[in-house]
């Protein structure tokens, strides 16, 4: 069977995929803005319905309110719901609440002004939130909207502004255990592990108190250079200072390090204790590490058991919840547990929600059960408003391996004729496994139909590395090209020793 369907596939016949990638296009063009019907969801719920469209928060607001369900809402109303909304990433919808509150002169206390000034970095970009700090009374520039700052600037790896604010709140005395915490994160995400014990020992040396989240950055610090006995120190440490310090994440903390190293009879004891915290406490996400834990560990009857135990616990399980026991199963290429789990996530959910679509997608193309991804895809496109390109992404690919540049080329264009709203771009992966493909093959008009999809693409995606590849074809090719230093200068490349080198064979002056 597989077979015939790797043969349908190469030799390009019309194919499911085909139609499909048709289909996005026009549903993209057809597309409506969401409406919601039922009148008695809750605001939450129409909110989080509109998704990353902008502007449309207000709209839903003064509905509510026109609607007679509240002539004014309340505050501590909005408040919940942009706790939600920036918990599911929905930064876009949040912040529009809360500029709608703003027009509505809606008292804002400090932590109000750091949440905003939070979403404003997230949606904007840092120069604005910058701007609206500075734009703020004196007052109103307090240890809140600093710390809000501060956190900006370690989440975006801008080192010497973080530095230099952090000595600004110092002299001011505005520093706490959230700044150090920030600091910690970010020399994690600088890969400087090494600075992290620093700032532990320096909070110590000021009575600044120690959190759970700051040892586990510290445990993670001592793991990223596989030091276990700098982990269990620091575990160590907490037990005896305050063993009510040790949660779930402590354990999930310290069973990652254990089986990250090869310990795996210490993981397991770990994950006894993570799994009672989180039992007791009837926490979702810590049955989430649990399960991609055990499938780290390749341990495919303690994931069957954390799921049964999950869904005993709960009397919805979500779509995250089946977006991570697929993943889990995928990584333990149970492809029949796999397909069990996801048939009943179809038939259960309220919502069909594209991640979970994904994942069985990419976990079908990695075992080439392309027509299984197919009809997963085909029900997609039935049920769900996308997005769409992703799953066109993983599809690419799998086709690129089959040698069938032409139906992957043509997944890429379908994507992009689907996100011009949206700011998607192929993973760089595969921008390289294109561009390799061609070269090997030598295929001169498939590079050049490459690039005329990435030059449509918001963003500098046709840089010197894509023109480096491009020339690399055309000369492996045989094949001149008069006009590629022309459109090279225009797309701003520059020109390097290597290029011009490249040049002199594909395009001599």
């Amino acid at each position: 069977m597989s077979k015939i369907v790797t043969h349908r596939i190469l030799t390009g016949r019309s194919t499911l995929l085909r139609r499909l990638c048709t289909a996005v296009e026009v549903k993209n063009e057809t597309a409506a803005t969401p409406v919601v019907r039922n009148e008695s969801q809750t605001l939450y719920k129409r909110l989080s319905a509109l998704g990353s469209a902008k502007g449309k928060a207000s709209e839903i607001l003064n509905e509510y309110i026109r609607e007679g369900k509240g002539y004014v809402v309340e505050k501590q109303c909005l408040e919940r719901c942009i706790k939600e909304l920036r918990k599911f990433k929905k930064h876009q919808c949040a912040l529009e609440i809360m500029e709608w509150m703003a027009n509505r002169n809606v008292n804002f206390g400090s932590a109000d002004r750091a949440i905003l000034l939070d979403l404003i970095a997230k949606v904007q970009g840092v120069p604005a939130a910058e701007k609206y700090f500075n734009d703020l009374p004196s007052k109103a520039q307090d240890c809140y909207t600093y710390g809000s700052l501060l956190n900006c600037y370690c989440v975006e790896k801008m080192a010497d502004e973080a530095l230099a604010l952090y000595e600004r709140m110092d002299k001011m005395r505005y520093t706490s255990t959230l700044c150090f915490n920030n600091l910690m994160s970010l020399y994690m995400r600088l890969k400087k592990p090494e600075k992290v014990p620093l700032l532990a020992e320096e909070m110590k040396r000021r009575n600044i108190k120690l959190t759970t989240f700051t040892y586990n950055i510290l445990m993670t610090s001592y793991l990223s250079s596989n030091d276990i006995e700098g982990v269990e120190r620091v575990y160590e440490e907490m037990k005896s200072g305050n063993e009510k310090m040790c949660d779930w994440t402590t354990y999930s903390h310290l069973a990652c390090a254990y089986s990250k190293l090869g310990f795996y009879e210490k993981a397991g004891i770990a994950m006894k204790k993570m799994e009672g915290e989180i039992g007791r406490l009837r926490n979702r996400e810590g049955y989430h590490f649990l399960l991609s834990l055990y499938a780290g560990m390749s341990n495919r009857v303690e994931v069957n058991r954390i799921w049964s135990s999950l869904k005993s616990q709960f009397e919805v399980t979500t779509n995250y919840s089946y977006l991570i026991m697929v993943q889990s199963l995928s990584k333990l290429d149970d492809m029949d547990g796999l397909k069990k789990v996801f048939t009943e996530w179809e038939l259960r959910c309220s919502s069909y929600d594209m991640r979970v679509a994904n994942a069985a997608i990419g976990a079908y193309l990695r075992h080439d059960m392309v027509t299984e991804a197919e009809e997963v895809f085909s029900t997609a496109m039935e049920r769900s408003k996308g997005p769409f390109f992703n799953g066109l992404e993983m599809f690419s690919v799998s086709f690129l391996k089959k040698k069938n540049a032409d139906r992957a080329l043509q997944c890429i264009e379908s994507a992009i004729s689907m996100s011009k709203e949206k700011d998607w771009s192929p993973r760089p992966e595969t921008i390289k496994t294109f561009l390799k493909h061609f070269e090997e093959e030598r295929d001169v008009d498939g590079a050049e139909r490459f690039c005329g999809c990435l030059k449509k693409l918001k963003g500098c995606y046709l840089n010197g590395d894509v023109y480096k590849s491009v020339l690399q074809t055309y000369s492996g090719a045989g094949r001149m090209s008069h006009d590629m230093r022309t459109r090279m200068e225009q797309d701003g490349i520059d020109i390097t020793d290597e290029l011009e080198s490249l040049l002199q064979k594909v395009c001599p002056q």
